[in-house]
């Protein structure tokens, strides 16, 4: 059976709310995607880590619940890692993390496409690992969401240049306006991505939150709006529209697409992410939700 391996951080979020409430949920970029696919009906093997400790427990559950197998012993790390989350008055998240990220022995097992993101793409010793398990895969497509947290991996020439080894080993990257801010503040984001393609992708998806998407490739720019939504929080937003071009690109090539077709794409991650942010945590939805 075809399937997508992820790889990437699985973390608690622990969740500070503007009306003074704290709480914890299962979270971590990785994670989100790996849930939101294994909902969306895709079968997913998840590369990850977490200590034998009662918030790595919690991790286990929550993948195991979602039909996510593991392709990996995540059993790694001395304490599982956490990102405390302050939630603004409009729903936006920022963060702090306690985290340090490496993988085990990975099980591979030809998957159709391959997934990497955020911190588990750029932070030491784990990066480097990331990158020979893509070394070792032909044929699968390889998406890449930067989802820069500058909170860990800071800024500047050095991430920069993890950030760009990524992306040229990458099919697909994904990035948010303000992870492009951060990378390139010179650029302006359509810049900012046509530097990124130069690398060796074929698209660049640019998210801007409730302003949209854009498609970025040579031959084509294509935009779509976001869905109106009453706004829980942003926590998993970025993922579960992530997870949905997979999920949209599943029987497709991503250097073949029409403009339509492009527009299908990104018209289906809009509608996944409004769900997620229409209720609090990384929450992504089930098919029969969209």
């Amino acid at each position: 059976m075809q399937s997508v391996l992820v790889i990437g951080e699985s973390l608690i979020d622990i969740v500070h709310r503007a009306d003074g409430r704290s709480v914890e949920y299962a979270g971590g970029s990785a994670a989100n995607v790996a849930v939101a696919l294994a909902r969306l009906g895709r079968p997913v093997r998840f590369v990850t880590a977490w200590a034998d400790d009662a918030r790595g427990r919690v991790l286990a559950r929550h993948l195991a619940d979602a039909g996510v197998d593991l392709a990996s012993d995540p059993v790694v790390l001395e304490r599982t890692a956490t990102a405390a989350a302050t939630i603004g008055v409009d729903g936006s998240a920022s963060y702090e993390f306690d985290l340090s990220w490496r993988i085990g022995e990975v099980e591979v097992a030809e998957p159709v496409v391959v997934h990497v993101c955020s911190i588990g793409a750029v932070l030491e010793p784990g990066a480097g690992q990331v990158l020979e398990v893509l070394r070792g895969l032909e044929g699968a497509t390889v998406t890449y969401d930067i989802n820069v947290r500058p909170a860990i991996t800071g800024t500047g020439p050095d991430l920069v240049a993890r950030v760009e080894r990524m992306a040229a080993a990458a099919d697909v990257v994904k990035a948010s306006d303000e992870d492009l801010e951060a990378l390139y503040p010179h650029l302006d984001p359509t810049a900012a991505a046509r530097h990124v393609l130069t690398l060796g992708p074929s698209a660049v998806v640019v998210t801007r939150g409730g302003d949209g998407a854009t498609w970025v490739s040579t031959e084509h720019t294509v935009e779509v709006a976001s869905l109106p939504v009453d706004v829980a929080d942003t926590i998993g937003a970025g993922d579960t529209f992530g997870a949905a071009v997979i999920d949209a690109l599943w029987d497709r090539s991503p250097d073949r697409l029409t403009t339509a077709e492009i527009e299908e794409v990104l018209a289906h991650a809009a509608r996944a992410a409004a769900v997620t942010v229409s209720r609090p945590g990384a929450d992504p939805p089930y098919r029969s939700e969209l």
